[in-house]
């Protein structure tokens, strides 16, 4: 039996900003332990669909071991041995005695902890779940690892040799950026999705619709309210899809993208959990004083909109997540509950937007898409409490969190409309004189 003061369950992007904190933090060889499923170290999970799948793209591990995408040192397998923190890679813990302490990995070895940090994330949700016929042929594929990642990259060339034609389920942001990927390795694609519009969870009709037609331009088909009833083939591999409405897609490759599930099951019965996740507080304490959740694994209340719980799965919050709760543990004290604001975003194609905030109230837009940049406010009760913006400078997309911290009181609606980011440049104190005329306009 080994015993470690700190254990780390779970190797995904909270982990590996976790293991940076308690470093950073004077961490002493030997107390931390982390514990994997996977074969790497903690990477940074969103460069596979960005970045991985793209003609060209970096596909070494080094180029995206955490904590490289913000600008800190690569933690590769040597950082972690360098500073003592043991590494179980290849490993699943199979068993969870919370009251114990005690972790059960496969094999039978055990692990007892002081604190343990659970961020065993989320994986893909599976047609197989839904009970989809064929959903156990060659050929699918989903994303949620750098092992997935590869065997779509692979997939790619089996499809070529087949007949070019790929089809991927679900539009979220993963689908679409999978989506333009695969255009991009010059396969026929084709996305089929239950929503009535690329991006209408996030945007109106009017603003989704430029997604829409820049998607259709570059020449992926689109099926809408539609959802995978069938999939068929021969000798084992995929070679049509049957949709909901009697349509028959013909494709050699599938990636699906449908949702995700957290990983809670190891704590059913042991640990409070709501929303889906594992019920935490402002420091990331679960209901048991010696376990903490981090990431997507993590329900915790949203301060600043109500204190309502929620689950966000997305690097930025993994990353802060994991800082606060190992400030939480080693300096308590000078550790204030965590205020969070939701973020979001994604690029594909030429394309690249971000979204700061809660979109509620009445959504006002601003800019022009012809242009290269455009943008949405949503204002709730006279706050302006989110900020969506395509394209646009570094610089003014920090502009756009600017508002979402402040959540400054609007102006009119059409004078917010004019001032567009200009608002944002006010909140967060910017002088754009020089770049976008007289500041006094923004008065």
């Amino acid at each position: 039996m080994k015993s470690f003061t700190y254990v780390l369950l779970g190797g995904g992007v909270a982990s590996g900003y976790a293991a940076r904190e308690f470093v950073r933090r004077g961490l002493g060889p030997g107390e931390l332990c982390i514990i994997t499923s996977e074969n790497a170290v903690a990477y940074e999970r969103p460069a596979l669909s960005k970045e991985f799948l793209r003609p060209g793209g970096q596909r070494r591990l080094e180029d995206f071991c955490t904590c490289v995408r913000v600008g800190w040192e690569a933690q590769d397998a040597a950082w972690y041995e360098e500073r003592g923190v043991q590494y179980f890679r290849g490993v699943a813990a199979v068993g969870v005695d919370v009251a114990g302490r005690k972790l059960t990995l496969e094999g039978g070895e055990e692990v007892t902890y002081g604190k343990l940090l659970v961020a065993t994330g989320s994986r893909a949700a599976l047609l197989a779940e839904q009970n989809t016929p064929g959903a156990e042929l060659g050929g699918i594929h989903y994303i949620r690892s750098v092992e997935d990642a590869e065997g779509i990259l692979e997939g790619i060339e089996e499809c070529k040799r087949r007949d070019g034609r790929a089809l991927v389920v679900g539009a979220g942001y993963v689908g679409m950026e999978v989506g333009a990927a695969l255009k991009e390795h010059d396969l026929h694609v084709t996305m089929a999705f239950p929503g009535g519009m690329l991006m209408d969870r996030m945007l109106p009709h009017d603003a989704a619709s430029h997604y829409e037609e820049y998607f259709a331009a570059q020449g992926v088909e689109l099926c809408w309210d539609s959802r995978v009833t069938q999939l068929s083939g021969s000798h084992g591999h995929v070679e049509s899809v049957e949709l909901n409405d009697d349509k028959t897609l013909q494709a050699s490759m599938v990636v699906v993208g449908i949702g995700s599930r957290p990983n809670v099951e190891l704590f059913l019965g042991q640990l409070e959990l709501i929303n889906g996740g594992i019920e935490v507080d402002g420091s990331f304490r679960s209901s048991h004083p010696d376990v903490y959740a981090i990431g997507d694994v993590a329900s915790f209340p949203l301060l600043r909109y109500g204190g309502h719980y929620c689950r966000q799965e997305h690097a930025t919050h993994a990353r802060l997540s994991a800082a606060h709760a190992v400030s939480a543990i080693l300096d308590p004290e000078n550790t204030a509950d965590y205020d969070y604001v939701p973020f979001y975003h994604s690029r594909f194609f030429g394309l690249s937007w971000q979204f700061h905030g809660v979109k509620a109230g009445r959504g006002v837009a601003f800019g022009q898409w012809e242009g290269g940049m455009f943008g949405m406010y949503w204002v709730d009760d006279g706050v302006v409490v989110g900020a969506f913006l395509e394209g646009g400078t570094n610089e003014e997309r920090r502009w756009m969190r600017a508002v979402a911290v402040a959540r400054p009181r609007a102006p009119f609606l059409d004078e917010l409309r004019v001032q567009g980011v200009l608002f944002g440049a006010k909140v967060a104190g910017a002088d754009v004189a020089d770049r976008h005329g007289s500041f006094e306009k923004l008065m």
